[in-house]
């Protein structure tokens, strides 16, 4: 990846205060109980490229793609757009970098209005940062970016509900596309879709992309559809990336244990019959983390230095780093 970053993580972290209420700790002398969500992120995601993170339910991904737009503060670190540190940006600062980002969710239609008409939904950042905008102008400019995602100019006046999993998405990327973003955090943007219309939206995504020069962070546990979108990986684990890289490199000769794992999960017909090593045993909880490497409880390679010693991502030549003691010495 290179250096020239639209976004940069230096060493973030974010924690949750999960104890229970001060008085129900006082009498019963319990002690206070932080959920560590993500810890020590690093990565560079540079200007029209796309970064998927992926990784098991409950990794952080989610709360990295948070912290990305400002939905979260960190707890410790900074996270840089386009060189400004938006941890602590304010005012007019903070107000012309948001102008740039937009979030596409999971649930397209939880993530819609049920009672707003689609011209409503996709319109709301236009009335909100564009006041002046006459409604004729608003409409024709919902018209253009419905026709932009594979709709109707027509299909304004519909409700959400009258519309498919695969067009209710459409209608949440034209929404995101309204305010002209940079960069966009899509969060399983396609999970909730059968596969056919996951090939329909994630083709119109790449070509969104190739036309107005998109910067996506990519958010997936579908290792299938990180491979046809993504130019970089990262790869989390307990709020940690353990190996970030090209794509090519990354799922075609993946270093990490956890992430040759992962690949080895992966459904192939070419395998068939072939010996496969599973992922073993849960993923242990954030708020009890293992010491040492997060990984050893589930590591079949792991030592008595993984135990103790938590790695530091290291980088190993092909434009990857990766936090194992065993690849990174």
């Amino acid at each position: 990846m290179t250096d020239e970053a639209l976004l940069a993580f230096d060493g973030v972290g974010r924690d949750f205060d999960v104890s229970r209420p001060w008085l129900e700790r006082t009498l019963g002398r319990l002690p206070k109980q932080t959920l560590v969500a993500a810890d020590d992120v690093t990565f560079r995601l540079a200007r029209g490229r796309t970064l998927a993170l992926v990784g098991e339910s409950g990794c952080g991904k989610s709360t990295v793609g948070r912290l990305a737009v400002g939905l979260y503060r960190p707890s410790r670190g900074t996270v840089r757009f386009d060189g400004l540190d938006i941890t602590r940006a304010s005012g007019d600062e903070a107000a012309a970098w948001r102008r740039r980002i937009q979030m596409i969710f999971q649930d397209p239609y939880a993530s819609l209005n049920p009672r707003w008409r689609v011209e409503d939904v996709v319109a709301e950042p236009l009335r909100v940062r564009n006041r002046t905008l006459s409604v004729a102008e608003r409409r024709e400019r919902v018209g253009r970016l419905l026709a932009q995602v594979g709709l109707s100019a027509a299909d304004a006046r519909k409700f959400p509900h009258e519309f498919s999993g695969g067009q209710r998405q459409r209608i949440s990327i034209a929404r995101a596309l309204s305010s002209e973003p940079e960069f966009l955090v899509c969060d399983e943007p396609t999970s909730a879709l059968d596969v056919s219309v996951q090939a329909q939206v994630l083709n119109l995504m790449r070509d969104l992309q190739d036309r107005l020069g998109l910067t996506y962070l990519f958010i997936s546990h579908n290792l299938a559809v990180v491979e046809y979108v993504a130019h970089d990986v990262g790869v989390m684990y307990l709020g940690r990336l353990v190996e970030v890289g090209p794509a090519a490199a990354v799922l075609g000769a993946p270093l990490h244990p956890y992430t040759r794992m992962l690949l080895a999960a992966v459904p192939d017909l070419a395998m068939t019959g072939a010996a496969r090593t599973p992922v073993a045993g849960e993923i242990p909880s954030p708020i009890d983390r293992p010491t040492g490497c997060a990984f050893h409880p589930r590591c079949p390679h792991a030592t008595e230095r993984c135990r103790v010693e938590t790695p530091v991502p290291k980088p190993v030549g092909d434009g990857r780093t990766v936090a194992c003691h065993l690849v990174a010495p």
